[in-house]
């Protein structure tokens, strides 16, 4: 994984992702999830693109499920926009790079 692209879990989520103080992309994947690891390489693009701007975490849904739970993920990939903790919107479903693009600018304002 990038080193752009943080992994998260449900015992530093809040501190890494609520109290970001940039927006937040999160993938909410798990390793035996094909489109999941698609979906990696378009975050690692997106990351290096907007780093500094965007915090793009991971969090494995396998491994944090109170955290998976408490967002009401029930597919993956699952993103979540999040900006000052609260959620701006959302995206199920693979995308391909410059639609997730899009749906950046969407939610950001960039």
């Amino acid at each position: 994984m990038d080193e752009t692209i943080d992994s998260v879990d449900d015992s530093d989520f809040e501190r890494k992702v609520i109290h970001s103080e940039i927006p937040v992309v999160l993938d909410f994947y798990a390793d035996w999830c094909g489109p999941c690891k698609q979906a990696e390489s378009i975050m690692n693009s997106l990351s290096q693109e907007y780093h500094g701007k965007i915090f793009f975490a991971r969090v494995n849904v396998d491994n944090s499920e109170s955290t998976a739970e408490s967002f009401g993920v029930h597919a993956i990939p699952t993103f979540i926009f999040l900006e000052k903790g609260q959620e701006r919107g959302r995206q199920v479903g693979l995308l391909a790079e410059g639609d997730f693009r899009t749906v950046l600018k969407k939610y950001f304002l960039l």
